[in-house]
């Protein structure tokens, strides 16, 4: 920091976050071959190395060219909460001093992480405890893709490896999709991190136009937070169907292209006497018959201030029930993490907060 308390900025081009192309495009300013582009995204993601001087197949002469025109920026992981079911939360501090929280969950040979793509949320949907914190600003590919470099070098050091990535973190992703979409470049590019399409998941609230123009550029997975049958609750848990309503999400789910097999899916958080009730599940059967969509029902996980409780488990099976005899896939999430405030819904990057559970450096 400067005197002032001010945060110094890095006036060196960030790598990081560059997509190929665009790698390939800086480096042929200095007169580079485009492989050193493939090779320099192979340090920095195949072997998450975030110093030019451990680039040993680089000349000297480059890498001290690099060193000094170039960074990779690796924000730090200012706490990391364990949770007993082995759900792991960061908050990362970013050079401006805002804070996101990323979610890294195991699940048998799976080892999932969500990410944020914004600091905040401007969206208020009222049962999600980033909404409440109203959007901080937009992340940059770089911020987006640090969070997977992290924990991918974090697993790599226990000999694990990281198999999903899902934009499920804090912020609405399509509300800053020129930079999720650089991000994802670099998730699928097999000079990134080689993950197939349907191992990465775009999780949104229904920006239709965005969410219709992604899914034509890249083969990934999308999941639609739905949260009611009629647009008058909707509209009231989700102010953005004011806009984009759920006859037109609904029809825009369907157009989505679909690889054999593969399925959109509709996710709905149970909220008890709101958007529970058998009707509820009639309706929502209704509203997806016929389509390739598959169910994640969500019981809703509380944060403090929330005026919302979630459904008893009798009360979630009877809905699952409902649609599954309506012939709607439906699944119910387990809940994984809620001790370190790491479930769904409740992310909010609360700087400084001690941890109640645990306390690592990362």
């Amino acid at each position: 920091m400067d005197e002032g308390g001010a945060r110094s900025v890095d006036p060196r081009t960030d790598l990081k976050g560059m997509p190929l192309a665009e790698l390939e495009s800086f480096l042929s300013r200095w007169g580079k071959e485009r492989y050193r582009a493939r090779q320099l995204s192979r340090w920095i993601y195949g072997k998450l190395v975030d110093d030019f001087a451990g680039m040993t197949d680089l000349s000297k002469d480059f890498r001290a060219l690099l060193a000094a025109s170039c960074r990779i920026s690796a924000p730090p992981a200012e706490r990391i909460d364990v949770s007993r079911d082995g759900t792991e939360k960061a908050l990362f501090r970013l050079d401006d001093g805002e804070g996101i929280e990323s979610v890294l969950i195991p699940d048998e040979e799976r080892r999932t992480l969500c990410i944020s793509s914004q600091a905040g949320c401007a969206l208020g949907c009222g049962f999600c405890a980033t909404g409440a914190m109203g959007l901080r600003r937009d992340l940059s590919s770089a911020e987006i893709v640090h969070q997977v470099c992290f924990f991918a070098r974090r697993l790599a050091e226990r000999g694990e490896r990281l198999t999903n990535v899902v934009f499920m973190g804090m912020g609405e992703p399509l509300r800053n999709v020129a930079e999720v979409s650089r991000a994802i470049d670099i998730l699928l590019s097999q000079y990134g991190f080689g993950l197939s399409g349907k191992r990465v998941t775009v999780s949104t609230a229904g920006i239709v136009p965005e969410m219709l123009s992604l899914a034509s550029k890249y083969p990934v997975s999308f999941a639609v937070s739905l949260n009611a049958s009629d647009d008058a609750r909707r509209s009231l848990l989700m102010p953005v169907n004011r806009k984009y309503p759920l006859k037109e999400l609904a029809a825009a789910m369907r157009r989505i292209p679909l690889q054999s097999g593969r399925k959109v899916t509709a996710e709905y958080v149970l909220l008890s006497g709101v958007n529970d009730a058998p009707g509820d599940a009639a309706a929502l059967a209704r509203l997806l018959k016929g389509a390739r969509i598959k169910v994640n029902l969500i019981p809703y996980n509380p944060h403090e201030g929330s005026p919302y409780v979630p459904p008893g488990q009798e009360t979630v099976d009877r809905f699952r029930d409902i649609l599954q005899a309506a012939g709607i896939q439906t699944i119910t999430r387990e809940r994984r993490g809620a001790d370190i405030r790491a479930a769904c819904g409740q992310l909010r990057a609360e700087i400084g907060e001690k941890s109640k559970i645990q306390k690592k450096r990362g």
